[in-house]
């Protein structure tokens, strides 16, 4: 999520298993659990509603064109037959269908193009919006965690619609950890939705998150953890990982500012919020768990910060220079610039937010250069879910990234991210059948992703042809 700068808001930022689950529930199925289970004891997952309840269900997809996340061309009149909720074999559609048994069902796509299931490694479910401080006030202060839950379900099933069939959620601004919930409702079937890695509160020291500015004898509620000291920090790490978080996610920086102000000698400077000691204790501790961690970073000062501590993810990095480029890849971290949300805010905000988005237009086209890992992150919840949050890809294509290494960041590159590169990301052979298509090219115009027309999800189909009834996700952006 984006939150204002100087008024003491700021950019929010871009391991785990995946909520899996393609099984569903019915509501009779779900009242049925309620009333023979004892109230202390949690109702066994629900079985799927489709009349294959209990099958194993073989696929042949076919279409006249293939993206499959490795070959850095498409394929033509290939195939993939699917076993359950995973990927048999891909080639030519002569070979698939001939291999397939023949009970197995085919869904003939025509002249639509194939691709992995796309990964937003940066999105905030829990909110819809927040270009102004009134924006994010108003929805701490005037929802309540239940209701921003109940809209998340939402913004998740039109993830899902748009073709997103994993996400990383980057902390719940404020809602504590409903984002476990959301996920877990996922897995169980309970909704639709995209796999779920999550990162539950995040991390700011005192007096450097909103909600602030109120009066001292008022408790607002923060939109984050507050936590102060390296010993409480290691304590709130474990406290997150026991309640479900995925990743760990911290603020770096804040108060964005440009030279000569206050002596800055970058192209972007920024204030420090934690020191070395207790970002480095974030990290460790975090690693110890077997956990990654994810910096809001956005001035030179707060990426040079999190890269010394040691992070897997810098978020947003407008601030990003040569020398900092440098240091990212040689240390192997990816970075999420969630481009199209500085474009969304940066009217609305004046002030230094329309030279972020020309700095970090440089700072693209710099890191393409030096081969960094740019993972695929849109800060969604920053802005609309109303808006389809595979409208990044056009930017990045805009500053110079070729469309097909565009859609491996939003596959390959965000699963290697999410440490998932064995499950998702590409359409290979063992992997998990997350699918969808396009009617046209999107090599040839990146744009066709903002109109996905068939979505697979582990095996099930979730929108397009062959959609089961329960599962159907409509595009609410059509």
């Amino acid at each position: 999520m984006v939150l204002a700068v100087g008024s003491g808001m700021h950019l929010a930022a871009c391991k785990s298993e995946g909520s899996g689950g393609t099984t569903d529930t019915t509501a009779s199925a779900a009242a049925s659990n309620a009333t023979t289970m004892p109230p202390a004891v949690s109702p066994p997952p629900p079985a799927r509603a489709d009349a294959d309840a209990g099958a194993r269900r073989v696929i042949v997809l076919k279409a006249a064109h293939l993206v499959d996340g490795v070959a850095p061309a498409r394929h033509d009149d290939f195939a993939v037959l699917i076993d359950g909720e995973r990927i048999a074999a891909v080639g030519p559609s002569a070979n698939i269908v001939a291999s397939a048994t023949s009970d197995a069902r085919v869904i003939d796509l025509g002249s639509a193009t194939l691709l992995p299931g796309l990964i937003d490694a940066h999105t905030h479910i829990l909110l819809h919006g927040d270009v102004t401080a009134a924006d994010y006030d108003e929805q701490l202060l005037k929802e309540s965690i239940p209701f921003r839950t109940i809209g998340a379900t939402m913004a998740v099933r039109t993830a899902l619609g748009n073709g997103f069939t994993a996400l990383r959620d980057l902390e719940t601004e404020g809602a504590m950890y409903a984002d476990v919930d959301v996920k877990r409702a996922i897995a169980r079937g309970i909704i639709p939705g995209p796999r779920l890695f999550v990162a539950t509160r995040a991390f700011a020291p005192t007096g450097t998150y909103p909600l602030s500015g109120y009066s001292w004898e008022l408790q607002v509620p923060e939109g984050v953890q507050i936590v102060d000291g390296a010993d409480n920090l290691r304590h709130a790490v474990r406290e997150q990982v026991k309640y479900g978080a995925d990743w760990i996610k911290y603020y770096a920086d804040r108060r964005y500012y440009l030279p000569p102000e206050r002596d800055c000698k970058h192209e972007l400077c920024s204030w420090v919020n934690y020191s070395d000691e207790e970002a480095r204790a974030i990290v460790m501790e975090a690693h110890r768990l077997g956990k990654r961690v994810a910096a809001h970073a956005i001035g030179w000062d707060g990426i040079d910060a999190a890269l010394r501590a040691g992070v897997d993810t810098i978020e947003h990095g407008d601030g990003l220079d040569d020398g900092l480029i440098d240091r990212m890849v040689a240390q192997h971290v990816y970075w999420c610039p969630t481009l199209y949300v500085g474009i969304w805010v940066s009217g609305g905000r004046g002030g230094v937010w329309p030279k972020l988005v020309e700095l970090e237009k440089v700072a693209f086209q710099k890191a393409l250069k030096k081969g960094a890992r740019i993972a695929y992150g849109t800060d969604v919840g920053g802005y609309p879910w109303t808006e389809n949050q595979a409208k990044e890809l056009s930017v990045m294509v805009r500053y110079g990234m070729a469309p097909m290494a565009a859609i491996q960041s939003a596959t390959r590159v965000a699963a290697s991210l999410l440490e998932q590169d064995k499950e998702l990301g590409t359409l290979e052979k063992g992997k998990l059948a997350d699918i969808v298509a396009v009617r046209n090219d999107p090599l040839a115009d990146i744009s066709e992703l903002e109109r996905v027309t068939f979505v697979m999800k582990g095996g099930a189909v979730f929108k397009g042809e062959g959609a089961d009834t329960y599962n159907r996700v409509a595009n609410p952006t059509r």
